[in-house]
């Protein structure tokens, strides 16, 4: 009796194993996935012009017990530019001057258009791999391994999840394409994001940056309150243009 029990054991594993490879041939490749996002990213970005929300950046490091909460407020125009306001501080006080001012000031910076374009997560900047489906807070995702075509510090190497319904992006895990400096031995970064209505925006950041003096200091940043500037429907702009004819 035995015997039949392990050849149907065995007949299942070999049909599941065949199933599997069933489900990741059907898949899409990285290159399709990735033209879907960047075209559903636009459709996203034609619905709002542009956004505003906070951010808390809380930033940790043992070796020096040096500890800062930095809260931000954000505002991002229609042209995709971004401006930053110091809401408040406290803790280690040279936090805000030289780790996230600094990367404020990086990230306004690759703001403005002639550099998003340059480290956009697309195909001209990337190159995306599929590696399988993978279920992500409940929604089916693509997990894709993207490597950089240019080794630049603004550009990163590692995996990507991209929502399989809307696709945009759900989590980045990864490190810089380029070290930063001599001092920093590595870093390691995962962003998280969620979805707000038809737009996505940034949930959490985690990140540990080693530093060969200093040790590791770990960074958080909490993002909340975002909200988009929708633009008006057509049917909308169309009486707001009837009534401001009559005024």
């Amino acid at each position: 009796m035995r015997l039949p029990i392990v050849f149907s054991v065995l007949l299942l594993v070999l049909t599941a194993s065949a199933s599997g490879a069933d489900d990741s041939s059907s898949l899409p490749s990285g290159d399709v996935v990735a033209a879907r996002m960047m075209e559903r990213d636009t459709q996203r970005q034609a619905l709002a012009a542009g956004y505003q929300g906070m951010r808390r950046y809380i930033l940790d490091n043992e070796l020096t017990h040096k500890h800062a909460e930095i809260l931000v407020h954000i505002e991002c125009g229609a042209d995709g530019i971004k401006h930053f306001e110091l809401v408040s501080q406290s803790g280690w006080k040279g936090a805000y001057r030289h780790v996230v001012n600094k990367m404020l000031e990086s990230e306004a910076e690759a703001s403005h258009p002639d550099v998003r374009s340059k480290i956009r997560l697309s195909s001209e900047n990337y190159e995306f791999h599929m590696l399988r489906s993978a279920l992500l807070d409940d929604r089916m995702d693509y997990l894709l391994e993207v490597t950089p075509r240019r080794r630049e510090e603004r550009l990163f190497e590692g995996r990507v999840w991209i929502d399989a319904q809307d696709y945009a992006v759900a989590r980045i895990e990864g490190e810089p394409a380029r070290s930063l400096s001599f001092w920093i031995r590595s870093v390691h970064f995962t962003h998280t994001y969620q979805k707000s209505g038809p737009i996505w925006f940034p949930a959490a950041t985690e990140s540990t940056t080693v530093v060969r003096i200093f040790g590791a200091t770990t960074l958080t940043i909490d993002y909340f309150d975002y909200k988009p500037h929708l633009l008006p429907s057509p049917d909308t702009a169309r009486a707001d243009a009837e009534g401001g004819q009559k005024q």
